[in-house]
């Protein structure tokens, strides 16, 4: 099992950058897959979600009509487009895939995005 985050970067505050996750080795299209990030000295916490088959999305407030999942099964990829980013978004974005019956979930290696001037 593979979740690989490529995108991220140092980009400047009201800028964009489009995460992708490319999955390998499970059903992506039968997993719900979710978008975490980690900044220095914080916990995780869940950014983003979409359901297996991306009729569901969800995100946290702090990111709300800034950011956008997506995915597309055909490719094994989901996506995450981040627009209007702020320094407060800067952390390690990382994938996860998790199964809506309750199994084991996978987790890619992360990638920085930083914001900053």
């Amino acid at each position: 099992v593979q979740l690989v985050e490529s995108g991220g970067g140092l980009v400047q505050p009201g800028g964009s950058l489009r995460l992708s996750c490319a999955a390998s080795g499970f059903t992506f299209s039968r997993y719900h897959m979710n978008w975490y990030r980690q900044a220095p000295g914080k916990e995780r916490e869940l950014v983003a979600l979409i359901s297996s088959a991306g009729g569901t999305t969800n995100y946290a407030d702090s990111v709300k009509g800034r950011f956008t999942i997506s995915r597309d099964n055909a490719k094994n990829t989901v996506y995450l487009q981040m627009n209007s980013l702020k320094p407060e978004d800067t952390a390690k974005y990382y994938c996860n895939a998790r199964p809506p019956w309750g199994g084991r979930d996978y987790w890619g290696q992360g990638t920085q995005v930083t914001v900053s001037s």
